[in-house]
This record gives C-alpha cells, sequence and structure tokens, in this order.
C-alpha cells in the first residue's frame, strides 16, 4: 500500500511535466507549480509531540499545485503529498493549504494547515507506535528554505500530525529533514 501511493504522487508529476502545453504554458501542466522529495527524521524527540516511540526515515514526496491566491507579498496554494516510513512505522498521505513567501534573494517560507490519513496505532496497543487517536488527524507544516536556481531549492521541513485532542488518545507525530525541490516556470520565464 505504501508503495502504491508514493508510486501514484510519482507518477503524478512525471505525467504533469510531460502534459501537453495548456494555453500560454511552455509545456508544463497548468495546474502544477512544485514537486518536492526528501527524507526526514521520523517521530522526532522534544518537538510538539514530546516524545519518541517510532523509528526509522521518512521519504517523503509532495505536488505544490499552481493556482494562487495571493495575498500580503505571498501566495496560498494547495499541497498534496505522502510520507512513507523506511521501518515499518506510521505512514501518512495529507492534503494541505500552504501560505508561501519567497524573497528576491532566494529565501522563501511557508506555512500552513490540512488533513492527513495514516496507517499507524489508534491505541496504544504497540510498544513502539505511537497511539494517534483517529485516522484522520490534523497536518500542520513548516518550510524555510533558499531557492538556488530559478527552479531549484533546498529546504528544512517540519511537519506535525495529531488530532488536538478530539480523540482518547493523541500522542502525535513530528517529523524535521531536507527536501529538495524543483518548481516549473510559465513561458516567460518567472514562476508563478
Amino acid at each position: 500500500m505504501r508503495f502504491r501511493l508514493v508510486l501514484a504522487i510519482a507518477f503524478a508529476c512525471v505525467a504533469a511535466r510531460s502534459a501537453p502545453a495548456a494555453a500560454g504554458e511552455d509545456g508544463v501542466a497548468a495546474w502544477l507549480y512544485e514537486v518536492k522529495a526528501g527524507l526526514l527524521y521520523h517521530d522526532m524527540d522534544y518537538l510538539w509531540s514530546g516524545f519518541r516511540l517510532e523509528n526509522g526515515v521518512d521519504f517523503n514526496g509532495e505536488v505544490i499545485f499552481a493556482p494562487k491566491l495571493e495575498l500580503l507579498g505571498g501566495a496560498f496554494r494547495g499541497a498534496l503529498g505522502a510520507s512513507v516510513n523506511s521501518d515499518g512505522g506510521t505512514s501518512k498521505a495529507y492534503l494541505d493549504l500552504r501560505y508561501m513567501v519567497e524573497f528576491d534573494s532566494g529565501v522563501f517560507v511557508s506555512a500552513g494547515g490540512g488533513g492527513a490519513i495514516h496507517d499507524g496505532e489508534l491505541t496504544p496497543s504497540r510498544k513502539d507506535r505511537k497511539a494517534l487517536g483517529s485516522r484522520l488527524l490534523f497536518h500542520i507544516p513548516f518550510e524555510a528554505g533558499y531557492r538556488f536556481t530559478p527552479h531549484q531549492s533546498l529546504s528544512i521541513y517540519y511537519d506535525h500530525v495529531s488530532n488536538a485532542y478530539l480523540a482518547k488518545y493523541n500522542e502525535g507525530l513530528d517529523t524535521l529533514g531536507l527536501r529538495y525541490g524543483y518548481r516549473f516556470l510559465t513561458a516567460e520565464g518567472a514562476g508563478r
């Protein structure tokens, strides 16, 4: 199941990159802004959740959609992604609304919120797994990075998932790591 989820996201990225040009677009699907991939430290200690039970590394992939709503020097965009754990721990897929501000220096920051669905434990039935309480969780991401070419970036990415105490158990999970991003450009050469 996890492999299929990652494969589906990878296929969507490749299909979008090779899609026929939409009106005014230079061979790039009009709905895709950026793709990101990275490695994240799974269930990191001393962050929002406060303690660690699960191990491994998360392989993270994400697509950020082109449609946007500009506000206060930044833009809101939708994001769809997944993190698959290397050690059989909790994996998740998520859908967010992100607010990103990009500076002329190449530095960018973003924050957002949305929902995640996971394959982890709901109750404390295993000593090496978090009890997440409900299958659907809140997803809160933060990212800061540097765009070193018009297309490419590196960033530090953090996310948290939990049910905000809407269920009996709410141990939450935090991940932190590095991501590479590839941004698609319009025919005019400017990012969307």
